[in-house]
């Protein structure tokens, strides 16, 4: 008998990260997986540099110096916090740890892929809820929810819509849910967010025993390259957590660089306006195009490609050859849209331009300096 994975494996659709390279062309210009346009801090970079020498050394397998620095930055309770490699990993350990063969993992119908991945790689099933104007439904997330149901992801803000549930929202849905099923708030794109109904989930996490906050340093701080991420998490869940990860599943350099990065506000805050200013511009430029942005709190925008301007796959395929790479969305089900990444202002301008001879349409008049 030929060996063979466990049941469900092989019924996983891979994740595929956003192209980095074009055939043919020279100048790139990678909006495809909502990467930080200004790069990570200088004085991330310096830390990560000063452990050159040291590579032959195991890291803090605790991450006591990034869970310290975590807790000052944002008033936690270091002991509850949880380090891995990048929110992905912590999204894993946490399937892994609380869901299995005929269990449910539920998240709202556009949400982050690697969900049901990583319920179908223990075994268990996904279930998406319907959404509402591209915003996730409690009442239709509610509605899923079974005894089956061990594990409720909810990634807000969203990837890919750029919507978000204000804090009465999170709240209606967690006072609902049965104290057995696990409420995650995936609060990825937290940092870019400075509306005052919005809540990243720490508080609920403090006053409940069912809900984990996850984040990570790959958006706003620019550190996508060393796979850095954390869980805020009742004290039960964090032991949880530290018994099934590894040892040293985040790496020296990574920890280093990721405190550097909290300590450089100056930094945080000038990639937080960068995308205050040319956020919303490219959406009126798009708009003006004929196209539909969708509204987004996060640092990309939707576009919806109406079927008179050709559709979003001649869309990609113009852009591509203009060397503008946005990334496809028929795998989130929104096979009309693609979505942008916020670049440099250069960047955005050059997109624009390219949109502009796609649609053959002009945009409004008025500078964007």
């Amino acid at each position: 008998m030929a060996l063979t994975p466990r049941p469900g494996i092989m019924s996983i659709a891979p994740y595929v990260g956003g192209e980095s390279s074009l055939p043919g062309q020279n100048r790139i210009i990678k909006l495809a997986s909502n990467e930080s346009p200004l790069g990570p801090s200088p004085r991330a970079v310096e830390a990560y540099k000063a452990l050159a020498s040291e590579l032959h050394r195991y890291p803090d397998g605790g991450a006591v110096a990034l869970r310290a620095a975590l807790g000052r930055h944002h008033a936690l309770e270091p002991s509850r916090i949880v380090c891995g490699a990048g929110s992905d990993e912590l999204i894993g350990l946490l399937v892994r740890a609380y869901a299995g063969p005929g269990d449910e993992v539920l998240y709202s119908r556009h949400g982050f892929l690697m969900y049901p991945i990583a319920a179908q790689s223990v075994g268990a099933t996904p279930v998406t809820a319907p959404e509402r104007d591209l915003t996730a439904d409690v009442d239709a997330l509610l509605a899923r929810v079974t005894p089956r149901t061990r594990i409720l992801f909810l990634a807000n803000p969203n990837n890919p819509t750029g919507s978000y549930l204000p804090s009465a929202e999170v709240k209606r849905l967690r006072d609902r849910l049965a104290p057995d099923v696990l409420l995650v708030l995936d609060a990825a794109y937290a940092e870019y967010v400075t509306r005052a109904d919005y809540d990243a989930g720490a508080g609920m996490v403090e006053s409940h025993d069912n809900v984990v906050m996850v984040r990570t340093f790959s958006k706003i701080y620019g550190l996508a390259a060393l796979r850095i991420g954390w869980a805020y998490c009742p004290p039960a869940i964090a032991d949880v957590l530290n018994r099934v990860r590894g040892p040293f599943n985040t790496g020296a350099a990574a920890q280093a660089a990721a405190v550097a990065a909290l300590e450089d506000r100056a930094h945080t805050e000038k990639a937080r306006a960068h995308n205050d200013r040319w956020l919303p511009w490219f959406s009126k430029q798009v708009e003006a195009l004929g196209l539909i942005p969708h509204p987004s709190l996060c640092n990309f925008v939707l576009v919806q490609f109406p079927e008179a301007t050709g559709g979003a796959d001649k869309a990609l395929a113009f852009l591509n050859g203009r060397g503008v790479i946005p990334r496809r969305m028929a795998g989130y089900g929104l096979p009309d849209c693609l979505r942008f990444t916020i670049g440099t202002a250069e960047e955005m301008e050059a997109t624009v331009a390219a949109l502009r001879e796609f649609t053959g349409r002009r945009p409004e008049t008025g500078g964007s300096r």
